[in-house]
């Protein structure tokens, strides 16, 4: 199975369709995003139809739950605070209630997925302390889930634990063991925070 590895698409469509473009011509089985399909950007209902009509399993990310109504956005910036009054404005009913309904945390298989950390959608998961409560998180959940896929920072990042050594990677490629745990994020779709401006993800083959 390869899995297209999508976060932070935020309403930007032309992003989203190139993305689900490349993906497919690179041969994926299945695409999941990571969260925040909505926020800053101006077709946050074409992006919602499109992970819909594409059978994307999406999560819950911070925008998507303040767009829909679940939570206010008291601790967003003034853009991204204005960005989600505007989307609930023109966000559909039917839309709304997708997203109400996402799940904050999901597994496939050995896969875990999640927006900012395991516990908490809206916590950024930056620093190797943060690597490591959600490495232990990881190991309390059923399965024990060996690789987890997080969003929210836009930015891409990996984290490899081989106990008790935690430490960072970032490569173009990385090849994975069974004896290690991983964090990865992709970046983002909608809006790199990377300094490099083109739409990012990632390729998991699970072969």
């Amino acid at each position: 199975m390869r899995y297209a590895i999508l976060s932070d698409i935020h309403a930007n469509l032309e992003a989203f369709r190139a993305v689900l473009a490349r993906t497919a011509a690179l041969g994926t089985d299945r695409v999941v995003c990571l969260g925040d399909v909505v926020g800053y950007h101006a077709d946050p209902n074409e992006c919602v139809d499109l992970a819909r009509s594409e059978g994307i399993a999406c999560i819950m990310g911070n925008h998507d739950s303040a767009a829909c109504g679940i939570e206010e956005p008291s601790g967003f910036n003034l853009t991204a605070r204005q960005a989600v009054y505007w989307t609930r404005e023109h966000l559909t009913e039917e839309n709304r209630s997708f997203l109400r309904g996402l799940p904050r945390v999901m597994q496939i298989e050995d896969l875990l997925l999640c927006h900012g950390s395991i516990s908490d959608t809206n916590q950024y998961l930056l620093y190797d302390s943060d690597a490591q409560e959600n490495f232990s998180l990881m190991e309390e959940l059923p399965g024990r889930p060996r690789i987890c896929f997080f969003g929210h920072t836009h930015i891409k990042a990996a984290y490899t634990l081989a106990w008790p050594v935690l430490s960072r990677e970032l490569a173009d490629e990385m090849h994975l063991s069974n004896d290690k745990r991983y964090l990865v994020n992709p970046g983002s779709v909608g809006q790199p925070r990377d300094g490099d401006p083109r739409a990012a993800f990632l390729i998991y083959d699970a072969r």
